[in-house]
């Protein structure tokens, strides 16, 4: 609040004027308040409310220059602010800004941020009712009149103007009317009045209106093939004069491009600038009209319009040029030339039949041709500039049925010598034909995978907040062991850096407002905070603050959070539900639950003596000790959690008896060690190959693996021995991505091998020689040394199936991935979920079953568990269909659906858990593209923690097979 006063001590008569400068900081209202003190005592007065425009102090503009250009041509975006301000800058294609205008920010959005704009009344202690100065209720009779009491309503008192504005006067002035005593049988007490907080319609920006187009030189051809949604994001310091120019090149779409700037200023603060607009344009175009993707086998129309802005009619030549990759046959029987005159279009269109698989290019050519015919009652005219226009979009090509993928790890060091590894890639009988293909990467070094994927590690959805961390904390972990290993180079470190602000932003969408964190945050309602996450999260934020700007606010109160969830026996109360259940320990939940903060709190790093870490040690040594007496013993992940957190605590006894009992536990199996669940489910028969381990045990032996390393002072060489058996095991467990199969186990296991590789490093002189052949003809050789060992190298392998041998001679590891990808039609099996999909109506008889249809959903779990763990629900469309949207956000309002995405050609449905309850789900989909021949699609459902848990089914479009649908 900001008050001023002025005061008028020579007698005063009329009117008079006062003035009050009108700034930012009274904004968004400002309230006069004017009185007088009578000679009398009495105070008369009077209010008013002011609405001051919402504006920043640091007056931000922006502009482009031409605010008109042809698409890839050259731009200017010039930003004028506060000097010195840093400035982030954006610019998107309109469309986007048209799904959601409330997102925009604006003036008016950053003031209905304020917690309070206004105050009115009284908080209820202050609220006081003062009745001694009230007047009685009794009659007074004057001359033979009854004069009754009566209160004035028509007009305030000066206490009720404070009132108003939240003053309290301190005063013997007489500033409240006189009243009427209230009499005792009808004594009412007024409640507070509730404090009111205004809120205004965010400001709608203005639009840039476009001038005439500019043109530096003749373009005879453009090729179009750049079609991005977000065109510029970036971040520029204005110079001493308040400027910054960006260069920037123009997209090749065909669209308005709305920018916008927000600016901070040490001195002026926040500003932000209205839209500048610039419209990508050119008088003639050509549009091409296809869905995303189309299933082999699958026919549709690929449509090419031609749009003419120019004031005069010009005939036009449209060719789809030729290739091996499809068969296109034209639905018009004749190509002739077109004429189209002046805003007209026309559409040019082609049956396609895609031939091979992957990303298909499709590049078609408008041309004005010279002609002396008649357009109409004038000669067609060629233009000066862009006669040609050539557009190039891709298309997706998929095979048939579900995609597999299997990977195959070695992790091979020849000492001076040779070793070698046989391959043998089979193929099952139900793959679909041509769909199989593999490549071989080489690396030398064991992070190399995940360090070039570091942001694509799972090919799993990123939708909630503990998926969020996997693109978060790995960072810290590459950044750590590469400057350990004195590998960090400028690139990688600024995109790492990179990652780390865009997660860090992003993962306090999923903050509560008492400092906690939780799996979709506080916005749906439904979620309490969760200990797991939030442990989670304060650990790799207080790591992160050695490479970016955290602040420690969030810090801060996540520890005081979780400290007010300690006991007095120093272990931790659970809130929100374990992240994967498949590793729950029964009772020892809690002894589970209060390890894995522990390690948190320490990872921090908080010391021994901390009072909530010190508590904590004495909960899990109380746990251990019973451990040791009861007869039932210990669950190995609660094992290999207390092992870890007794390492990182100093206390090297308790760590060495921790590890010998899990070493009586550990499965050992060709010289590699790894740690399985008790009660573990038997795998499925009839895999092809060996699946991944379970995200739960990959977890577990990394937690043991991460305990082998942080001995105190060092790792003895007993230690890195069974070190290194486990980091066998672990590797081979990797994904094609550098990942593991969930987000838990690719956090703790890449800090496992970043924490080995650390350990293990050794700079070599010599090379490693690494040779891969075929039992044919094929053969390719590759070197590793220490100029290239973070670098990623990799060959498709020709012959599948195949028999693969890889041969590594010289000094120093090679790390060698095989990736095995292949289609296959889908079988009835046992799932443990049920999973039924049909589609309203069933059949084509309706006469909108062609453009529309509803997908209905039955999902419940049949596994070992009670429930599963997060599952989602992925749902492939029909070639040329989309859904709408509306009806997929609807599915939220469900209390079993926490969050659900459209991404490309699926739809995601995020559920909380799936039990033996049968889930009802449903949304409609909409035709955007005709498309003959349709193939079933996909739904598959699964555990998201337990990744081997899972459902597929099938479902065809109502005409999949009507001749008419396209």
């Amino acid at each position: 609040m900001i008050a001023a006063s002025h005061s008028l001590c020579a007698p005063v008569k009329g009117h008079f004027s006062i003035s009050i400068p009108v700034k930012s900081d009274i904004a968004p209202v400002a309230r006069l308040l004017i009185y007088a003190v009578l000679p009398t005592g009495d105070v008369i007065g009077d209010s008013a409310k002011y609405k001051v425009e919402n504006c920043l102090d640091n007056k931000v503009d922006l502009s482009f220059r031409p605010s008109q250009s042809l698409p890839a041509s050259h731009a200017h975006l010039q930003v004028t602010a506060a000097p010195q301000s840093l400035c982030a800058l954006r610019a998107v294609d309109q469309s986007v800004l048209l799904m959601k205008p409330d997102a925009e920010l604006s003036a008016s959005s950053v003031y209905n941020l304020l917690p309070v704009k206004d105050l009115t009344g009284f908080p209820e202690p202050l609220n006081d009712q003062d009745d001694e100065d009230c007047v009685n209720r009794h009659n007074v009779y004057i001359n033979g009149i009854t004069y009754t009491p009566v209160s004035n309503t028509n007009e305030k008192d000066i206490y009720s103007f404070l009132q108003d504005m939240s003053l309290k006067a301190f005063t013997n002035s007489k500033i409240r009317k006189p009243k009427i005593c209230p009499q005792l049988q009808q004594y009412e007490r007024n409640g507070p009045e509730v404090l009111r907080v205004g809120y205004y319609d965010a400001d709608v920006m203005g639009r840039g209106q476009a001038r005439k187009l500019q043109l530096e030189e003749p373009h005879t051809e453009t090729v179009r093939k750049y079609f991005p949604e977000t065109w510029i994001w970036d971040l520029v310091v204005v110079n001493s004069s308040g400027v910054a120019e960006v260069g920037v090149t123009v997209p090749d779409t065909i669209t308005d491009w709305k920018a916008g700037a927000f600016c901070l200023s040490e001195d002026a603060g926040l500003g932000i600038s209205s839209t500048a607009s610039l419209r990508a344009f050119q008088p003639f175009f050509v549009e091409l009209t296809m869905p995303y993707s189309v299933i082999r086998g699958e026919v549709f129309t690929l449509k090419a319009t031609v749009l003419n802005y120019l004031p005069k009619c010009i005939r036009v030549s449209v060719q789809l040029e030729a290739s091996p990759a499809f068969l296109a046959v034209p639905v018009e029987k004749e190509q002739e030339p077109h004429c189209i005159c002046a805003n007209g279009r026309q559409t040019v269109s082609w049956a396609i039949t895609p031939k091979s698989l992957g990303n298909v290019n499709f590049t078609v050519s408008a041309e004005a041709l010279e002609s002396q015919e008649l357009c109409g009652t004038e000669v067609a005219s060629v233009p000066q500039y862009g006669k040609k226009d050539t557009i190039i979009k891709p298309l997706l090509v998929e095979p048939e049925g579900l995609e597999k993928e299997t990977t195959f790890n070695s992790l091979l060091c020849p000492s001076g010598g040779e070793v070698s590894e046989e391959l043998s890639l089979k193929l099952p009988p139900n793959v679909v034909e041509e769909s199989a293909r593999a490549s071989v990467s080489v690396l030398g070094d064991i992070l190399g995978s995940a360090m070039q994927n570091i942001q694509n590690l799972l090919q799993m959805p990123y939708g909630c907040g503990e998926q969020n961390m996997v693109l978060f904390a790995p960072n810290i972990y590459v950044l750590d062991y590469l400057n350990e290993t004195q590998q960090l180079t400028p690139e990688i470190e600024s995109k790492a850096i990179g990652y780390l602000n865009t997660g860090y932003q992003r993962q306090l969408n999923y903050k509560h407002y008492d400092g906690s964190y939780s799996t979709f945050g506080e916005r749906y309602g439904r979620n309490q905070g969760n200990t797991w996450l939030t442990a989670f999260v304060l650990k790799t934020f207080a790591q992160a603050r050695a490479y970016i700007f955290i602040d420690e606010a969030h810090i801060t109160q996540a520890l005081i959070w979780l400290s007010q969830k300690q006991k007095d026996n120093g272990c931790f109360r659970s809130s929100g539900s374990l992240l994967n259940n498949a590793i729950k320990g029964g009772v020892e939940d809690e002894v589970t639950l209060s390890a894995y903060i522990t390690i948190a709190l320490l990872e921090i790093p908080l010391s021994v003596t901390h009072p909530v870490v010190r508590n904590a040690l004495f909960c899990l040594e109380s746990a251990w000790k019973t451990t040791q007496e009861g007869a039932h013993g210990s669950h190995v992940y609660t094992k290999a959690l207390l092992a870890y957190a007794f390492a990182l605590a100093g206390n090297q006894e308790k760590r060495k008896e921790v590890l010998e009992s899990l070493n009586e536990e550990a499965v050992k199996k060709d010289n590699s060690v790894h740690w399985e669940r008790p009660q573990k489910p038997k795998a499925p028969v009839g895999h092809f190959y060996e699946p991944q381990a379970p995200s739960a045990e990959v977890e577990m032996t990394s937690y043991v693996l991460l305990a082998y390393l942080t001995a105190q002072p060092a790792p003895t060489s007993e230690d890195l021995t069974s070190a290194t058996n486990i980091v066998k095991w672990i590797t081979k467990q990797q994904n094609s991505q550098g990942g593991f199969s969930s987000t838990q186990d690719t956090v703790v296991a890449l800090h496992a091998l970043s924490k080995y590789g650390a350990a293990t490093f050794t700079r070599t002189g010599k090379a490693a020689q690494v040779t891969i052949q075929s039992s044919g003809t094929f053969s390719n050789k590759f070197q590793v040394d220490n100029s290239n060992r973070l670098l990623l190298q990799r060959v498709s392998l020709p012959e599948l199936p195949g028999e693969y041998s890889m041969k590594v001679t010289g000094e120093g590891c090679v790390y060698l991935q095989t990736s095995l990808k292949y289609n296959i039609l889908p079988e009835k099996e046992e799932f443990p979920f049920a999973l039924g999909v049909q589609t309203l109506p069933a059949t084509c008889d309706e006469p909108k079953a062609h453009t529309s249809f509803q997908i209905s959903l039955s999902v419940s779990y049949t596994g070992s568990r009670s429930a599963s763990n997060m599952a989602i629900v992925d749902v492939k469309m029909v070639s040329g269909f989309i859904p709408l949207k509306p009806t997929v956000k609807t599915l939220e309002r469900s209390n079993h659906v926490s969050r659900t995405e459209v991404s490309n050609n699926h739809v995601l449905i995020y559920l909380d858990k799936v039990s033996n309850q049968t889930l009802s789900l449903f949304f409609t989909v909409l035709q955007d593209v005709p498309v003959r021949d349709l193939k079933p699609a996909i739904v598959k459902v699964y555990d998201y923690y337990e990744t081997d848990e899972f459902a597929i089914a099938e479902y065809n479009a109502p005409c999949s097979k009507d001749l008419g649908n396209a």
